[in-house]
């Protein structure tokens, strides 16, 4: 798969996850529902963010590297 395929996925999938959870917190909102989003949903959604940023980066590098070999 591509870099761009695999960028795609891994948006896709955060924005499903987000809204599954906005959706379950309608119906679970108690201390563990909190405990939940703090541990894992909190730092996840702006690391995917990085890893997209980032992934753009190395699309871009290796791009130039493919360009520069030819």
């Amino acid at each position: 798969m591509s870099m761009a395929g695999s960028k795609s996925r891994l948006i896709g999938a955060a924005k499903e996850l987000s809204i599954k959870w906005e959706q379950t917190r309608n119906y679970w909102h108690d201390d563990k529902s909190r405990e939940f989003e703090a541990r894992f949903l909190r730092e996840l959604f702006p690391a995917v963010d990085k890893t997209v940023a980032i992934a753009d980066k190395l699309n871009e590098l290796l791009n130039k590297v493919r360009t520069d070999c030819d």
